[in-house]
Order: structure tokens, then sequence, then C-alpha cells
């Protein structure tokens, strides 16, 4: 016991963010960052407790995923659309204007800093990381272990060498595994052009109701960031993984970006909601955002990978149809994937603009 207690704290250890010294801001005290506006009540440790004091849903131990085609090499700009393949959790390739996106790569088999203790998967990604195209960018949103997995980013910097971005903090960790590509960090409110051998983006960096850390120790170190990506006439918007709140910031997006084609929003880790409130979204509170962003269309994410919050397996995808239609939207403008499923996006967002209920 003594051993495997000593295995745990190194590695804990060992996976501590640097912390990210900068000048203050409003949402960074000079140690650490913060959701403006919003008390964050919940922490690793509360979390540890709640696994270890309360009784979670029971969950199939796997799920079998069905073999899917293997995705095309490259959409082009000329096609004037984009096409996002749901891999699995919050890893999504996103292939638009010639560039080949992933999301939040994870393929390891748990979300932890081992790969004997933590949670573990239930249904595999999709494809194999060797049936992917060449990935031209990386886009990590936090640092938790269920959105940046060190191993995989080590085999597509073997693999590709990518240009990842990141939000602040976050740089040191990711050139330490991938060494041979291009990092860089940013804060909120920044605009990144990024091009590769067969077309253009730009990458905006936004605000999301999260946190970050990796230990104990290194709590809110780093920042967490959403993405929209504007890329052949298109606007995606990525939330790798946030809270409502007052839905303020989803509305600020919307505004300052005139709506978005594609909104990809998760839905799962949601209870007990009184402890995951004010870091993730539960299934009604996601359609509110894709609403109040002003998205044409949705697809969710984060759910029926790793069992993190104490929901039942297919709650987020019941609850999602419910909310739905609750507020007469189709299931078709907000997609609860299956991994391997493909959602081709073309320019919808004018046709958005439905208020809140």
């Amino acid at each position: 016991m003594a051993l495997g207690l000593s295995l745990v704290f190194s590695g804990l250890v060992a996976g501590c963010a640097a912390p990210y010294k900068g000048p203050a801001s409003p949402h960074f005290d000079g140690k650490v960052f913060f959701n403006p506006g919003v008390v964050k009540e919940s922490s690793v440790l509360g979390y540890l407790w709640l696994r270890l004091t309360s009784a979670q849903a029971e969950w199939p131990s796997s799920v079998a995923v069905p073999a899917t085609a293997a995705p095309v090499q490259r959409v082009l700009t000329s096609e004037g659309v984009a096409r996002v393949t749901f891999i699995g959790h919050a890893t999504l390739l996103i292939q638009v204007a010639g560039l080949n996106i992933l999301t939040d790569p994870v393929w390891s088999e748990r979300a932890s800093f081992v790969q004997w203790l933590g949670p573990q998967r239930v249904s595999p990604p999709s494809m194999g990381l060797q049936a992917l195209p060449p990935i031209d960018l990386v886009l990590i949103s936090h640092d938790h272990y269920d959105h940046l997995d060190t191993a995989t980013l080590a085999a597509l910097d073997a693999r590709d060498r990518p240009r990842v971005v990141a939000p602040l903090g976050n740089a040191k960790l990711l050139r330490s595994v991938m060494p041979q590509s291009t990092v860089s960090e940013h804060d909120w409110g920044e605009r990144i052009p990024v091009t590769g051998s067969q077309g253009s983006a730009t990458i905006h960096v936004e605000p999301m109701l999260h946190g970050s850390g990796r230990s104990p120790w290194d709590q809110m170190r780093t920042l967490w960031a959403a993405f929209v990506i504007e890329a052949a006439g298109l606007k995606l918007y990525h939330v790798g993984d946030s809270g409502y709140g007052d839905g303020a910031i989803f509305r600020a997006a919307g505004q300052k970006h005139g709506g978005f084609d594609l909104a990809l929003l998760p839905i799962g880790a949601y209870e007990p909601a009184s402890f995951m409130a004010d870091s993730h979204m539960r299934p009604s509170e996601a359609v509110r955002a894709m609403l109040d962003s002003q998205s044409a269309r949705a697809l969710a994410h984060h759910f029926e990978a790793f069992q993190l919050g104490f929901e039942a397996f297919d709650a987020p995808r019941t609850e999602l149809l419910d909310a739905l239609v609750k507020v007469s939207i189709s299931p078709e403008r907000f997609v609860a994937p299956r991994p391997g499923q493909v959602v081709t996006v073309a320019p919808l967002r004018k046709v958005a603009a439905t208020a809140a209920p």
C-alpha cells in the first residue's frame, strides 16, 4: 500500500502544471485564474471525496462502437462546408478550409495521470490515431486529464508535428511532450491566424466557465478557453467544457461573432448539480447556450465515454431530447452524435436568431 500511495503521489506531482507568471487581468490575480463574477464551489479534493462517499449511477462496463469509414483527407475552401467527425468525449475532427483540426485529443484508456487508476473509457474512440488524416492544428481547451492527454499528444507530435493552440499557462507542459510541434498559449480575446499547407483559418480565444489543474497542488494555475474557428465563410464555436452560469458568456460570444453555424457544446458530467454546476452544463442548459450564442445548429460532446459525473449513462442524451421538445426545436438542429458520426456544416447562422426561452 505504501508503494502504491508513493506512486500515486509521484504521478500527481509529475503531472502538475507549472504556475503561470504574467500580469494581472480581469480573470487572473497574479497567482490563479478565475471566472469573473462566478464563485467556484467545486474543487479536486471535493470531487475525490464525492467519488469516495457518494453512489454513482451504474454504467455499462463497455459499449461497442461500430466500425466507421475513414475520414476524407481534406475539405477544401472551395467546398464551402465543414465536416465534423465525433471521435468521442471532447475529441472532434474538424475539417474545413483545407485544414484538419483536432480538439482535446484523448485516445488513452483512462483520463488520469496513470493508466491503472482513474476514470476508464466505456466507449472507445471511433477510430485509431493512425486512421486520422494529417492533423494541422490541435486546440486544447484546458489541462484536465480528459482534455489534455500527454500520451496522445506525444503520438500526434511524432506523427504530424501539428500547430498547437492552448490557453495561458499550458505551453510548458505541451512543449515537454510535443517538442517537434509549434505550441502557443493565449489569453481570452486573442485572435490567431493559422495557415496550413492547404488552407487557412482564424482562431478566436473566448471565455468559458470552468477551471484547471492536474493535481490538488496546481488548481486554477492555468487558463481554460473556448475557441471560435472562422474559415471558409463559416463560424464554429467549440466549448470544450463549461458551466452555464447566467448565460452571459454565450450571449456575449454570439453578439461578438454574429452567431455561429455550429456550436460544439458539452452535455455530460453535470450531477450532482450542487457541485458540478460551476463547471459543467446539463443538457437543458446546453440548449439555452445554443440559443444564447445565436447558433444555427449544435453538436453535443463530453458524454458516454468517461464516467465523470453521477448521472446515468444515457441521461444526457435523454435529457437533451426532452429539453429540445420543450422549446420546439428539432433534434436535427442539436445532434447528440454516436462515435464516428459525421455532421456536414454549411453557412446557416442567418436563420438562427431565436431568443432563448
